[in-house]
Parts: C-alpha cells; structure tokens; sequence
C-alpha cells in the first residue's frame, strides 16, 4: 500500500510541474524514405584514343528521416523545429568529423546522426507576423532559384497582409566573422566588418487563380577583406563583393493550365578590390581591376491537365561567364552568370541526372568528363527545354515520362589555368529521357520507380585537343524510393 501511494505521489508532482506544458499544442509532421540507386557509370569520360577510361558503375542503399514539430504556445505564437537524422548509405563509410553538409545547417556526420536544421519563432502579432531564428534561406517565388533545401541561415523576417496584397522585409545573416568563444583563432575575428548580410524587401500581390509578387535582394559579402587567399592564383583577396537581384515572379490557373515564371536579374560588384599589397595598393598589377555582374535567368513553365493525362514544358536560361568575365587580362571584367554567381536553385531537379541536386549532387556526388567538366549539381550557365507527359490511369498510380536538352550559354574557359583563354570546343550538355511511375500505397507510404539515360553532349569532351580523339560514353541511372509521409 505505501508502495502504491508513493507511485501515486509521483505521478502528482508529474503532474504538477508539468501543469504549464499542457498549454502547449504539439504537431509533427515529417517525411522518411529509404531509396536505392545503379548508375551505370561514375564517369562520362571514356578516354582519348586507344586509351579507354576505367569507369565502373556504383549501386547503394541510402535514406532520411526529416521531421518538424511546431510547439503552438498560443493561437498567434509558435516554435517552428525540424531536424533530420539518420542521413546516411546503408553500411557506407562514415563522414569525417567537420566536413560541411550541403543541404543542412549541420555538418554531413551530424546528418548521419541527428542535426537540427529549423528552430524559429513564429508570431502574429497585431501589425503582422514576425519570424525570427533559423530557417530555409533564399526562397521566393517559384521552386526555380530557391534555395531551401540548400541553405539555413539565422534571418528576422516580416510580412504585413493588406487585403490582397503581402509586403515583406527580410534580413539574413549568411556568414559572421565577428569575435567570440569558437572564432577567437581566425583572422577574420580580430577585424570588424567581415561578415556576409542580405538585405530583402518584396510584395505579392494575390488574385482569382493565381498571384504575381516582386523581390528586391542585396547581398553584401564582407569576407574576403582580410589577406586570405592574397598568395592564391589567381589572388582571391583582399576585396568586397555587392550583390543586387531583381527577382519577378508570376504563378497563374487559368481552366485546365497552370503557369509558372520567373526571371533573376543580378548586377553590382563580383570583386571590388580594396586595401594592400607588399607596400602597394592591392590594384591591376596584381590582380587585374574589378569584376562587376551582369547576369539573367529566366524561367517559364506550363501544364495542361486532362484528366487522366496532363502534359507540359519548360524552358530556363541561364546567363554564364564569357571567357573574359574573371580579368584574365588584368583589365576587369563582367560575370554574365556561371557557378559564381547565377544558378537553379537546389530545390529545383527537372531530370532524374542532369542538373539534380538531390540525388546526382548530394548522394553520388560530381560525375566528370574531360577538362574538369562535371555533371553535379544546380544548373548554371544553360539553354533547358524539357517536354514531358503523363497519366494516372487510376488515382493511385502516376505515370510520368520527359525529353529534357541541354546546351551551354557559353563554352566555359580552362578551369585549371583560366588565364590561357582557350574554351571548350562544343556546348552540348545532352539529352536525357526519364521516366518515373508513382504508386500510393496508402495516403502516406509510396514507391517510385524511375529509370534515366542520358545520351552524353559534346561539352564532356572539353578542349578535344586536336589529334587526341577525346572520347565520352553515355550514362543511365535506375532509381527506386519508398516514401513515408506523416
């Protein structure tokens, strides 16, 4: 009988310390999935004359489990929290400890474990809704440039709701190099004003079937002011780079179609050179003069819906460097795009190969041609056009096949001595075919099945060096994913 009043005491003082936690609401959401992948080669450089290229094939198993928690305090005011765990190959080797996760705010290991991703508030206030903490960076618009799944950076947003139309003011710290207990040994830290800040204001503005919406972006990035990288070739600093974006965007439902587009235009200061150098100004002697930017991509995207079948196409550009964009002649130079500066976003993948940051980018990681030509990652510096069509023959079932080309705006310099000026000798990125069959399961359990061949473009060859018969293969990937969604 004590016993039995001692257990019943504890569970009242349970109860009474946790008394202020019953005022609390908690919904989780989240998404697991365990996938498995063949691509059937890690290389799209077959050699050069009778001299083949050894390019084996890979084949794994990998999964996620993503899942956030809202703690909703009151009606107005809730903590917003995702982490991800578990992120990792089955039985596959182990990220050493520091190395950076390209689509977490954690290290990769942590992802192999547990990272905590999003923690923010979220408060409606009377004058509008504030979000403060951290959070999916540069989103906005369509899925085309946004960056979520790529970028969670500590920002103060605002957003004030005026019958149809939203305003919106946001900030965003990127990169600090201020002093403090983990950056006291760098060099950075014991300088001011070395940190990379992005300013943003914007307005939609909702109506019947769709909504059409503006942002104005400023990115300054402070941290190349130090000496870093001054003995690097060619030197990366000292100097400060302002970014400006221009970035409209409309979304529409007119009957059975839906459209979607959006154009990015950047212009400011790539390299803005500043301080100095063995005694004398850090100018064009060293380093050539300054490099400003003036890129565009644009995106357009429809679909037409006949049930059971819809169809549709898109078309993206992106502006890329001329090969005199990085100054290799000590006069300054304009970037017109490429990797540095214009590129897809990370959410965005439109082929089961090309250009998909998911599964090409973050879990096979870089496939090359020759002259470091690589097929990895976001999109940049490309004429796209994707044609695609599909069925649900029952409402289970999803059916999806695609054509996507690609070519190069522009025939990228030397990658390994960009000073020589010689270009690639075509722009060809190639053709891929894929196709994809979804089948629910149940509401929240799926499988997909999907097979992609890429038909190889000419850019993989690189320079072609005359007489040396440069030479690439063809290259196809058979995906499989088992989704959960709760």
């Amino acid at each position: 009988m004590k016993r039995f009043w001692l257990v019943l005491l504890s569970l009242g003082l349970i109860m009474a310390f946790s008394a202020s936690a019953f005022a609390v609401d908690v919904k989780v959401s989240g998404e697991y999935y365990a996938a498995g992948l063949y691509l059937n080669k890690t290389s799209l450089n077959n050699g050069w004359g009778s001299e083949p290229n050894d390019s084996p094939s890979t084949a794994f198993f990998y999964q996620r489990l993503r899942v956030g928690t809202d703690f909703i305090v009151a009606p107005c005011l809730k903590l917003v929290t995702r982490f991800d765990a578990m992120e990792r190959i089955w039985g596959g080797e182990r990220s050493p400890v520091g190395v950076a996760d390209s689509q977490s705010a954690g290290t990769r290991a942590e992802n192999e474990n547990i990272a905590i991703d999003i923690v923010y508030i979220d408060y409606t206030s009377p004058i509008g809704l504030f979000k403060v903490g951290y959070m999916p960076d540069y989103t906005f618009g369509t899925v085309f440039a946004d960056q979520g799944t790529a970028m969670y950076d500590g920002q103060i947003q605002y957003f004030i709701k005026q019958g149809p139309f939203i305003g919106f003011l946001g900030y965003s710290k990127v990169t600090d190099n201020s002093l403090s207990a983990v950056s006291s040994g760098t060099i950075n830290a014991s300088r001011t004003d070395r940190d990379y800040d992005s300013y943003r204001i914007a307005g939609i503005y909702e109506f019947k079937g769709g909504e059409v919406g503006a942002l104005f972006l400023y990115d300054r990035d402070a941290t190349h002011r130090g000496s870093a990288g001054l003995f690097d070739s060619p030197p990366t600093g000292p100097y400060l780079s302002n970014i400006f974006v221009i970035d409209p965007y409309v979304k529409a439902k007119i009957g059975p179609v839906t459209l979607q587009a959006e154009a990015l235009y950047y212009f400011g200061d790539a390299l803005k050179w500043e301080g100095s150098a063995f005694g004398a100004p850090f100018n064009n002697a060293l380093v050539g003069g300054d490099v400003s930017i003036n890129a565009l991509s644009v995106f357009v995207d429809a679909t037409v819906t006949l049930n059971p079948v819809y169809f549709g196409g898109t078309f993206a550009y992106l502006s890329g460097d001329k090969p005199d964009a990085n100054n290799p002649n000590g006069t300054g130079g304009t970037l017109e795009g490429g990797p540095k500066v214009n590129v897809g976003g990370a959410d965005w993948n439109p082929c089961l190969m090309m250009f998909n940051t998911e599964t090409m980018g973050y879990w096979v990681g870089p496939i090359y041609g020759h002259t470091n030509s690589v097929l990895d990652n976001q999109m940049s510096n490309a004429y796209f056009f994707q044609g695609r069509v599909g069925v649900k023959p029952i409402p289970q079932l999803d059916i999806l096949m695609s054509a996507s080309y690609a070519m190069a705006d522009q025939k990228p310099t030397n990658p390994t001595n960009p000073f020589t000026g010689r270009t690639y000798a075509n722009g060809t990125y190639g053709t891929e075919v894929d196709i994809t069959g979804t089948y629910k399961i149940t509401n929240n359990l799926s499988y997909m099945l999907g097979f992609g061949y890429l038909f190889t473009g000419d850019y993989f060859k690189g320079f072609d060096r005359a007489g040396e018969d440069y030479k690439i293969q063809d290259d196809f990937i058979v995906i499989n994913k088992l989704v959960l969604s709760f």
